[in-house]
C-alpha cells in the first residue's frame, strides 16, 4: 500500500498497531507500511517517487536527506538498490525547505523533516499530512465522497464523515431555515439552523488508555451550540459569510462572528489558536450556511493551506446542497402532480366493491401516464376506467389529467361508452398530433347484473367467477386513443354476483422478458390460483388479491409504471328492486305514495313510510310539472334505502330559499333537510333525480 494514500473511509477508531499511524496529529490519516526494509543501520530508506503518478522514475534511487530518511514522497528501497552511487535530486514543487525556528526556540536538525514524512516518530504515534499531495489526495477523495449523496442528509452526512478524523476533530454544518429553491427570494431574516455535528471519538493509546479530548467533549457539540441563529443585518456574522471565503476562529472577523453563530455556551468549543475555521457555504446564488471545523489543543493547528482545503470543501458541499434541493422540490413536484391526477380515494357505489393500486416505473421516475378511475352514474350504476398515456414525464402526466377530466365529464352525461371513447379521441387529437393514449370504459348496472365495455388498444380485462375460473374478456381491441377517423365498438356481458374484474395497464403484463399475451396468460393463472385458497364458494378479498397480482412481478418486469382497478360484483337481487312507470298527471304523486308505501311494507321499513311518502310527492310533483312523458319511479333496498325520480327534462332543479310569500319552491328544501344525500344527474334522454335514507 502507497504509504501516503488517504483513505476516503478513515478508520481512526481502531486500535493503532505497530508500525501503523492511523491519524495525523494535524488531521491527516495516513497509514505506514507495516514493515519496511532497513538499512544495516536499522533506518528504513524509501524509494523516489515520479511525482504525480506515484511511478518509480527511471535512473539511480535518491540518496538519502538529512536525518536518515530521503525525499517527502518515497517507498521502501529494495536491498540492491541502496548500494547505488548518489545521485542529486531534481529540485521539484514538493521539495520543502525547512521552516525558521520561532522566536525562542532552537531549530532543531532534522525535526522539519520528521515532522513532514513522519519518519522518527515513535510507533503508533499519527503521521502528518504532506503539504501538496496528501491535501490534493484528501480534496479529491472527500469531493467523490460529498458528490455521491442524492438528497441534503446524504450530502451533509458525507462532509462530515469525508472530514472527521482525517480533517478535523469535530464539525458543526449550519444551513438556512427554510433553505431557498433555485430563484426564490427568501422572504423574512435569514436563519441558520444546527443540521448535523460530528466528532472523534476517544481515541486509544498504544499503552490502552485513552488520549486526552478537550472539554467540553464533542459529544455535547449539539446541546451547547445554539440550534437556530438569526444573521443579523450588518453584524459580524453577515459579514463573514458575505466574503464567502474562510477564516480563522483567531481572526478579528471569526472572533466576533462565531460568539452570535455558537451562541453563548457553544464559544467554549472553540480553542485557542488557529485550530478553529469558519467556513461560509455558497450555493450559486447566495449564501445558504455556514461550516466550522475544529482540531483539539494538543494537534497541530490549521495552515494556510488548510483554508483553501475548507474553501474546497465548503464550495463542493454547498453546490451539492443547491442541486439536491432543487431535485427534492422536482420531486415534491411530480408526486403531487402524479397524486392528484388520481383518485385520492374511491367511491363506494351501490352493489360494487372497489380496490385500486398504482406503482411508479422507477423511484427516480414517479410520474407517468397510467390513471385509473370510478364515476358513480344515475340509476347505482359505475363507470370504470383505466387508460396509458405513452411516456413517464410530466408531460404525460398532464395529459392524462385532461383526459381523465374529460372522462369525468363524459360520464356526467350518461353517454355509451363507445361515445366516451370516441370523444376521447378527439380531445386527444386538439391536444397534439403526437398525444397517444390507450383506454378502457365499462359501465356496470347493478341491478340488470350486466357490464357494458368499450375498448381503446387497451389490454383486455380479466374477470375472476366465483368458482374460482378466470377468462380473458373478448373485447373488441380498437384503435388508441389519438389515432382520429376510427370507430369504437362495444359489448355487454353478464356480470354474476361475486365475480371480480380486473382492469390493468400493460405495464403489470407486458415487459422486457415477456410479451404482452404471455404477460395475460400468466395473469389469468395467478387469479385462478389465488381463488382456490379461499375455496369455489367464497371469493379473495380485494386488497389481499390486489396485491397477490402485483407478487407475480419479477426483479426485470418493472419497465412502466402500473395502474389496476379491481371490481367485485355484489350487484343488487331483484327482491330489492321495485320500478314503476307514472303518466304526467296531477294525480301523479298521489299513486306514488300509495306504491312506495306497500314497498316499503314488504320489507319491512314501515318506520321510513312518513319521510319517503313526503320526499316522493315533492320530487314527482316537480317532475309532472315539466315533463311530457312517463316518469320513472324506483326504490332500491341496500345498506340504505335510495329512491329515483326520471323524467325527459334535462333542466337540473336547483335548491332556493323561498320567501314568506311564494307558494312554491319548498319541495327540494325538504329533500336537503330530510335526506341522508340527495342529487340530480343529467341524462341523454332528461335527467334523474335522486335521494337516500338510513335504514333505522
Amino acid at each position: 500500500m502507497d504509504s501516503t494514500r488517504v483513505t476516503e473511509q478513515p478508520t481512526s477508531f481502531e486500535r493503532p498497531q505497530a508500525g501503523a499511524a492511523p491519524v495525523d496529529p494535524r488531521g491527516a490519516l495516513l497509514r505506514t507500511p507495516g514493515q519496511q526494509r532497513s538499512t544495516p543501520g536499522g533506518s528504513g530508506l524509501p524509494q523516489a517517487q515520479a511525482r504525480g503518478t506515484g511511478e518509480a522514475p527511471a535512473g539511480p534511487p535518491v540518496p538519502p536527506g538529512p536525518g536518515g530518511t530521503g525525499p517527502e514522497h518515497s517507498q521502501p528501497a529494495a536491498a540492491e538498490q541502496l548500494e547505488a552511487p548518489p545521485v542529486r535530486a531534481k529540485p521539484g514543487a514538493g521539495d520543502h525547505r525547512p521552516r525558521p525556528a520561532a522566536e525562542g526556540i532552537p531549530a532543531q536538525p532534522g525535526l522539519e523533516q520528521e515532522r513532514r514524512s513522519g519518519q522518527g516518530l515513535p510507533p503508533g504515534r499519527p503521521t502528518p499530512m504532506r503539504r501538496d499531495g496528501d491535501r490534493l489526495r484528501f480534496v479529491g477523495a472527500a469531493t467523490r465522497r460529498i458528490a455521491r449523496g442524492i438528497d441534503l442528509d446524504e450530502i451533509v452526512m458525507g462532509l462530515c464523515r469525508a472530514t472527521v478524523p482525517t480533517f478535523s476533530d469535530a464539525i458543526l454544518v449550519y444551513l438556512r431555515d427554510p433553505l431557498p429553491v433555485g430563484d426564490e427570494r427568501p422572504i423574512g431574516p435569514v436563519v441558520l439552523r444546527l443540521r448535523r455535528t460530528d466528532r472523534i471519538p476517544e481515541e486509544r493509546d498504544t499503552d490502552g488508555g485513552f488520549l486526552p479530548v478537550f472539554h467540553p467533549e464533542p459529544s455535547e457539540l449539539s446541546t451547547l451550540t445554539a440550534e437556530l441563529c438569526e444573521v443579523r443585518p450588518g453584524g459580524a456574522l453577515n459579514e463573514v459569510l458575505r466574503g464567502v471565503r474562510p477564516v480563522f476562529a483567531d481572526a478579528p472577523a471569526a472572533r466576533a462572528a462565531l460568539p452570535e453563530l455558537l451562541g453563548e455556551d457553544g464559544e467554549s468549543l472553540v480553542p485557542g489558536g488557529q485550530r478553529a475555521i469558519l467556513a461560509p457555504l455558497r450555493g450559486r446564488r447566495r449564501v445558504i450556511g455556514a461550516a466550522v471545523f475544529l482540531r483539539r489543543p494538543e494537534r497541530i493547528a490549521f495552515e494556510a493551506d488548510d483554508l483553501l482545503v475548507a474553501a474546497q470543501l465548503a464550495t463542493h458541499s454547498a453546490l451539492g446542497i443547491d442541486k439536491a434541493v432543487l431535485y427534492g422540490r422536482e420531486a415534491y413536484i411530480a408526486d403531487e402532480l402524479q397524486r392528484t391526477m388520481l383518485p385520492e380515494t374511491l367511491p363506494q357505489p351501490t352493489g360494487v366493491r372497489l380496490a385500486s393500486r398504482y406503482l411508479p416505473a422507477a423511484e427516480t421516475a414517479r410520474v407517468g401516464g397510467d390513471w385509473y378511475d370510478a364515476i358513480p352514474l344515475p340509476g347505482s350504476r359505475v363507470a370504470l376506467v383505466v387508460g396509458d398515456v405513452m411516456g413517464h414525464s410530466m408531460t404525460s402526466a398532464a395529459i392524462m389529467g385532461q383526459l381523465r377530466t374529460t372522462a369525468q365529464t363524459l360520464a356526467g352525461l350518461d353517454l355509451p361508452p363507445q361515445e366516451v371513447l370516441h370523444h376521447l379521441d378527439e380531445q386527444a387529437q386538439r391536444l397534439g398530433t403526437d398525444r397517444m393514449a390507450t383506454c378502457l370504459y365499462a359501465v356496470y348496472d347493478p341491478v340488470s347484473h350486466r357490464i357494458t365495455i368499450a375498448n381503446a388498444g387497451h389490454p383486455p380485462p380479466v374477470l375472476l367467477h366465483l368458482g374460482g375460473r378466470a377468462e380473458v374478456l373478448r373485447v373488441p381491441a380498437g384503435a388508441p386513443i389519438g389515432v382520429g377517423g376510427v370507430d369504437f365498438e362495444a359489448v355487454e356481458l353478464d356480470a354474476p354476483a361475486g365475480a371480480t374484474l380486473l382492469l390493468y395497464t400493460d405495464g403489470l403484463v407486458e415487459s422486457r422478458l415477456r410479451d404482452v399475451w404471455t404477460g395475460i396468460e400468466q395473469l389469468r393463472e395467478k387469479l385462478a390460483a389465488t381463488a382456490q385458497l379461499t375455496g369455489p364458494d367464497h371469493p379473495p378479498p380485494l386488497e389481499a388479491l390486489c396485491d397477490e397480482v402485483l407478487d407475480m412481478l419479477g426483479p426485470g418486469d418493472r419497465d412502466d409504471d402500473i395502474a389496476l382497478l379491481a371490481a367485485r360484483f355484489d350487484g343488487i337481487a331483484p327482491s330489492d328492486v321495485a320500478y314503476w312507470f307514472l303518466e304526467p298527471e296531477d294525480a301523479a304523486p298521489g299513486r306514488a305514495r300509495r306504491l312506495a308505501r306497500r314497498a316499503l311494507a314488504r320489507w319491512g321499513l314501515e318506520e321510513l313510510t312518513d319521510s319517503v311518502e313526503l320526499l316522493v310527492s315533492e320530487v314527482v310533483t316537480n317532475a309532472v310539472r315539466y315533463a311530457s312523458r312517463p316518469i320513472t319511479l324506483r326504490l332500491l333496498r341496500t345498506d340504505v334505502l335510495r329512491c329515483e325520480v326520471g323524467d325527459d327534462v334535462p333542466q337540473l332543479p336547483r335548491l332556493r330559499q323561498a320567501r314568506a310569500t311564494d307558494e312554491g319552491g319548498r319541495g327540494l328544501y325538504l329533500v336537503n333537510r330530510m335526506a341522508r344525500r340527495w342529487g340530480a344527474t343529467r341524462l341523454s334522454t332528461g335527467k334523474v333525480v335522486w335521494f337516500e335514507l338510513n335504514r333505522i
